[in-house]
């Protein structure tokens, strides 16, 4: 009878364990495998939030199909108390360990609302834009330049929530006095510039930034990335340039930067600079006087006058061949690409063609032809304007 009792028992947990390991190997599929959401979403997370409060809002709108599987799942990973703040997009079909690690590694906030503090050339602009998680896109809630303007009625509000991603970005062509001048109305930055850094050592890109980060640290950042590339274009420049260090290649990319705004025409424009440099031509390239003047601090705001393309000073390539002593902006890495890869052409001369543009040219007859239309469109446009 006892024997028999003993194997009615053991009979029994051989099935309770193998039930158990299969609802154990049916969670761990539910936990790891991919997720029933159909549509990617935002999901906030706020200061003093509960996992157990996430884990019930990823249920209710459809991102997993089990809080309390999420939370076992999560505690076993030993991550239940590691909840970051901050604005999560969650994929379509994003699995409950991925959700996790990314509600639980901390960082810039990948969705939600996003301050984006563009520097350019003339002006600066806080920009408050907020992900739609559906498109992939954002919607701009509100815009302002921190220099002239005031902010918008409850924009300090909301750009000061704690889980918006804070953004620097730096326009190609501005000036390392521009750029710190302009870091200064930067509210969510720390810390004071003690000086301006080399002209042309400064990235054009966009930057994450924490609330607080010192300025000097985005500054070393912008260096860093400026010098890796142009050790990279450096590295497989043509051949037969008639530069040789990488300092004079920065100055003919910044050259190339303040002559177009053109992406097709950054190659061609440092191949007639390069034309130029081999004939012992001066190279004629009015940015680089107007820096001489500015020495770029702000924008000249006017035309150069003749005393000025006379006056035989450093930047005055009309007065001097060769290069310019440094560079005259911070060029982006597809003006130093350029400058490093110029087309092979035998350009000597361009000018505005009216487009936005540049009409090239081989011999001084096409380019005065050139300058003909341009100035006859420019008269042309200047008399439409004062109708």
């Amino acid at each position: 009878m006892w024997r028999h009792i003993v194997s009615n028992f053991l009979t029994v947990m051989v099935v309770v364990l193998v039930a158990l390991a299969g609802l154990t190997a049916w969670a761990k599929k539910q936990y790891d495998g991919p997720g029933p959401l159909g549509e990617a979403i935002c999901l906030r997370v706020e200061s003093g939030a509960k996992f157990k409060d996430v884990s019930e809002e990823l249920r209710a709108k459809g991102a997993i199909s089990s809080a309390y599987i999420f939370r076992v799942g999560a505690s076993y990973a030993e991550k239940s108390d590691k909840l970051k703040i901050g604005s999560y997009l969650i994929e379509p079909g994003s699995s409950m360990t991925g959700i996790v690690d990314e509600i639980t590694a901390g960082g810039p906030s990948s969705c939600g609302s996003e301050l984006n503090f563009r520097i350019g050339v003339t002006a600066q602009q806080m920009i408050l834009r907020e992900l739609d998680p559906a498109t992939g896109v954002y919607v701009e809630k509100a815009k302002f330049d921190p220099k002239a303007e005031s902010a918008p009625e409850g924009f300090a509000e909301a750009a000061g929530q704690p889980d918006v991603r804070l953004r620097v970005t730096l326009a190609e062509g501005a000036t390392s006095w521009q750029v710190v001048e302009a870091l200064k109305s930067a509210d969510f930055m720390a810390g004071e510039v003690k000086a301006i850094p080399a002209e042309g050592s400064l990235s054009p890109d966009s930057y994450d930034i924490t609330r607080g980060e010192d300025r000097n640290q985005l500054i070393s950042e912008m260096v860093e990335r400026q010098a890796a590339d142009l050790d990279a274009a450096w590295a497989t420049r043509a051949e037969g340039l008639p530069f040789k260090t990488k300092e004079e290649a920065l100055v003919m990319a910044s050259l190339v930067e303040k002559e177009t705004g053109v992406a097709e025409e950054r190659a061609k424009v440092a191949s007639v600079f390069v034309n130029r440099l081999e004939q012992g031509m001066k190279l004629q390239t009015d940015p680089a006087v107007i820096y001489g003047v500015t020495k770029g601090v702000g924008v000249l705001g006017r035309g150069l006058r003749q005393s000025e393309l006379r006056k035989d000073t450093p930047y005055n390539t009309y007065a001097r061949a060769g290069l310019p002593p440094g560079p005259i902006c911070n060029p982006g890495d597809a003006a130093i690409e350029a400058a490093l890869h110029p087309d092979s052409t035998k350009y000597l001369f361009f000018v505005a063609d009216g487009s936005g543009g540049h009409a090239f040219s081989e011999t001084l007859e096409e380019h005065n032809a050139n300058v003909a239309k341009w100035r006859a469109l420019e008269t042309q446009q200047q008399n439409g304007a004062g109708n």
